[in-house]
């Protein structure tokens, strides 16, 4: 078999399968191409640049060494896939992992740092960290928000689109793998900051409050740890008697100047953000022993005034409008991430320890002023909200790979990952003008505390969600003769989830001309201290702190996984080879309520075993061009919280969401074929279509019983297919005279299409908590999945220096509408919500500057330069109900940092 041919195959054990690739100096040559070596097409090795390959760390599959002549690891893999190296991401200029996603070929980002692949995200979504799974710190979901990770740990980012069976089952439309920073082979120091302007946030009007002194960090001082004795509440999983003692203490105590009292700032600081990174690297003869530390910190404040409406439910016509007015929210958050490695490599074995650390604080403040027509179009609300959102990441892994002999590896792995979720003291009230036009209470802002038409009790919210994730794998791999190859794994992996919110209620009651009048002081003075004891003195003025949410606000649940798999690849012919294997998965997924106060246990567990083929044929035209066919079949399963029918109220969505325990895991069957040319050195042209059928879909839908709930089914079924294109090409400048000598121009274009629909006739049926109903009752045949937009398209142009760091890149995105909800399912079937990302424009520049024998990179952003808007809204005949629709600033970032 000609060099030319084995292509295809050797990548196996550097990016798709178990091996050691060893680093190698560029001028040596084996005799023969070892299995673990990445080899170039004879006719065009020369061509090929010598340069560091992408690190990537994936389950049954090598961390690839860098420091050897490497080829386009896209082209060489045996599936699809789009590799982000550290520089690609750099070049990007995005500070999270997510946002440099996005610019990947049908790739979109949607909602706080959720990815989606080809139109599939949320429980389609699969994310890696170094292989192996992560936990999620939101309560709504399984899949871990990418938005976490700031690309300063991550050293690149890999994108399955077809599937191996080297991955876990749950595939949709593509797994993303990040592979954390490597252990240098040079010592280094960098050290950077930068500071950022937003145009409809910096040195403009925010909200906020007091808080803690120490929220500027993104830690609290120990302001908001709960109360002892609603601690003690909350460990004896009691409902508390609104009547009593306990819950007068227990309201005395809880709101204050520094929790409650929304704060204005005149004139809000700039982003800004500081970051530190070292490496070294020790001979221990025979052996080296690397270190490799990374720290973070970044500060940003963004504040956005919205507009939101809603229709009234019986009638859902346009000018029937339930609700419609602004709210200008402020979030400053905190990042602050850590890195640390240490990996040790001796002959052709290496073993490394990553542990990684990310901590995410929202501070958040709001104030709507709205209308209600419905309840009487005269009245004037106006509602506060202030909150503490963090997020906590905390992983560990160990990854170890072998090569007994030289045509075996063996590959192992083990993984801790915990992630936490802290909200205390959500605060949300509610004070109405009458405008009764008198002079009275009735022209102030009142809080009655839910006494009387119209008001509502204040809110005060207490969450907090623990996830342990504990994995371990195994990998062998083993090259039968020259042509073939196999390889068995096996993974085991167990999340445990414990999950608590609680929401309580303040009611005011006794006499209605009282509690109006007292219903004018602002919220501290109103819930003060000795306001819950007024009834003891004879007044008529009672208030209670009520418990609603007690029987259902703790669960606990449970993800038990194994799984064995089997794959060989080789030549079939001449230019024509397969990488074909099946995946045997067993998994145990158990939701259960955590019963409170005599409330009965409920829960649902789902216990099933799938296996899961998975094939790709690849033929090589020529040297230069290639096609790839695939087929798989892979699943996915409800999440955690969609299985326990009980109440979650999210304040972040200001939604009530109840699970439905018959839902069933989704089986996903796919297709897809790929055309691609490798016509010069880092250039290429690619054209794909794809297919997916989904059985059983679970879906989302509105339903109104005093108030909004989001409820799950599965649909009967759904279909998604599309088609991509992908161009990256250089024009080199050097004839042009000295100056450009060493330029050249970039370009890197993609697009994608996608059509999706339900598939739902009047004889379908499906299971909703136990009652059998038409599935026309929840979903509309045709309807398009949630989150998928039919256009994404980008483009990268820009000028760079072959030589040095110079590079000033443009890019524009562009994104069609999507669903974000589906609209209620009243009387009358409301429209569904969309959002609109439309089009952007981004400036990156960067260039380094020598001092000495250190580096200076300056680099300056703009981005959102057209100032686009988010546009959430609803579409009726008569024109369009802005849902959640508000301005986005133009940013503007200057950053420098050096490197010893």
């Amino acid at each position: 078999m000609t060099k030319s041919r084995l292509v295809p195959l050797l990548l196996l054990s550097t990016v798709m399968t178990p091996g050691i690739a060893q680093a190698q100096d560029s001028t040596t040559t084996p005799e023969a191409p070892a299995p673990e070596v990445l080899a170039a097409p004879a006719e065009t090795a020369q061509d090929e640049p010598e340069g560091d390959a992408p690190d990537v760390s994936i389950p049954g599959g090598a961390i690839i060494v860098t420091g050897r002549r490497v080829v386009n690891v896209e082209r060489s893999a045996t599936e699809v896939l789009s590799v982000l190296s550290s520089e690609d991401i750099a070049r990007t200029g995005e500070g999270d992992i997510a946002g440099a996603l996005g610019h990947v070929t049908g790739l979109s980002v949607v909602g706080n740092g959720y990815v989606y692949v080809r139109g599939l995200g949320d429980r389609y979504s699969l994310a890696l960290l170094n292989g192996s799974p992560l936990p999620s710190p939101e309560p709504l979901k399984r899949v871990v928000p990418l938005d976490l990770f700031p690309t300063s740990v991550v050293a690149s980012s890999m994108v399955q689109k077809s599937y191996s069976v080297n991955f876990p089952g749950e595939f949709g439309g593509g797994v993303i793998n990040l592979t954390t920073q490597a252990v240098p082979e040079e010592s280094f120091l960098k050290i950077g900051g930068g500071i950022g302007w937003d145009g409809e946030t910096t040195n403009k009007l925010s909200y906020s409050y007091y808080g803690s002194k120490t929220d500027w960090t993104g830690y609290d001082n120990g302001l908001r740890r709960v109360p002892h004795d609603m601690q003690a509440l909350f460990d004896s999983n009691l409902a508390l008697n609104p009547n009593s003692e306990l819950a007068d203490d227990i309201g005395s105590i809880l709101f204050t100047p520094r929790n409650s009292v929304i704060q204005t700032i005149e004139n809000t600081q700039p982003n800004f953000s500081a970051d530190l990174s070292a490496g070294t690297s020790f001979d221990l003869g025979g052996a080296t022993l690397g270190v490799i530390a990374t720290a973070g910190y970044s500060n940003t404040t963004q504040t956005r005034q919205a507009l939101r409406q809603s229709t009234q439910l019986l009638s859902g016509a346009y000018e029937d409008r339930d609700q419609d007015g602004t709210t200008v929210q402020s979030d400053n958050r905190v990042i602050v991430n850590g890195l640390l490695g240490l990996g040790l490599e001796w002959g052709e074995n290496s073993i490394r320890w990553t542990n990684v650390y990310i901590h995410d604080t929202d501070k958040y403040a709001a104030l709507a002023s709205f209308k209600q027509p419905q309840q009487n179009a005269n009245w004037d609300f106006m509602e506060q909200s202030t909150g503490w959102y963090e997020r906590q990441l905390i992983d560990s892994q160990f990854t170890g790979e072998f090569k007994p002999t030289d045509d075996t590896t063996i590959d192992l792995r083990a993984g801790y990952a915990n992630s936490k979720r802290l909200a205390p003291y959500e605060i949300v009230s509610r004070y109405i003008r009458r405008n009764t036009g008198d002079g009275g209470v009735g022209d102030l802002f009142t809080n009655a505390l839910g006494s009387g038409t119209g008001s509502a009790p204040t809110s005060i919210s207490f969450s907090r969600l623990n996830e342990d994730v504990w994995s371990a794998g195994a990998d062998v791999s083993h090259r039968f003769s020259t042509n073939w190859s196999g390889t068995v794994g096996y993974a085991y992996q167990i999340n445990s989830r414990e999950s608590r919110q609680r929401q309580f209620l303040v009611i005011a009651n006794g006499d209605s001309e009282l509690i109006e009048a007292l219903g004018t002081a602002r919220l501290d003075v109103l819930l003060q201290t000795g306001q819950w004891y007024l009834d003891r003195t004879g007044l008529d003025y009672d208030l209670q702190l009520q418990d609603p949410t007690a029987p259902y606000a703790n669960y606990r649940a449970r993800l038990l996984n194994h799984a064995f798999y089997g794959k060989v690849d080789g030549t079939l012919a001449d230019g024509l080879t397969l990488d074909a294997g099946v995946r045997w998965e067993w998994a145990k997924e158990q939701s259960l309520l955590v019963p409170v106060e005599g409330v009965a246990e409920s829960g649902v567990t789902l216990k099933n075993e799938y296996f899961l083929p998975a094939a790709t044929l690849t033929y090589e035209i020529d040297p230069e061009m290639q096609i790839r066919i695939n087929g798989s079949k892979t699943i996915a399963r409800p999440q955690f919280r969609e299985l326990i029918f009980q109440n979650f109220f999210d304040p972040e969505t200001n939604r009530t969401y109840q699970g439905n325990p018959q839902l069933i895991d989704s089986q996903l069957y796919n297709a897809e074929a790929r055309w691609e040319w490798y016509f010069n050195r880092d250039e290429h042209v690619s054209l794909g279509g794809f297919y997916k059928h989904i059985k059983n879909p679970i879906e989302s839908y509105l339903l109104y019983s005093n108030g909004y709930f989001t409820r799950y089914a599965n649909a009967p079924s759904a279909d998604l297919y599309g088609a991509e294109v992908e161009l990256q090409k250089y024009f080199d400048l050097y004839n042009l005279g000295s100056f450009f000598e060493t330029r050249r121009i970039a370009v890197n274009a993609n697009y994608t299409y996608t059509k999706s629909q339900l598939n739902v006739t009047a004889d379908d049926i499906t299971n909703v908590n136990g009652f059998l109903s038409a599935a026309t009752n929840y979903f509309v045949d045709g309807a398009p999945l949630t989150g998928q937009s039919k256009h994404i398209a980008n483009l990268q142009f820009g000028l760079e220096d072959t030589d040095s760091l110079s590079q000033q890149t443009i890019m524009l995105n562009y994104a069609s509408k999507r669903v974000t909800s589906r609209g209620v399912n009243g009387t009358i079937r409301q429209p569904d919500i969309f959002e609109h990302p439309g089009f952007t424009i981004d400036v990156i520049v960067r260039q380094g500057i020598m001092i000495g024998a250190s580096e200076l990179e300056l680099k300056f952003e703009g981005r959102n330069l057209t100032g686009r808007a988010h546009k959430e809204y609803q579409s009726f005949e008569d024109g369009d109900v802005q849902f959640n629709t508000y301005a986005l600033g133009r940013v503007f970032k200057a950053s420098a940092s050096i490197k010893f």
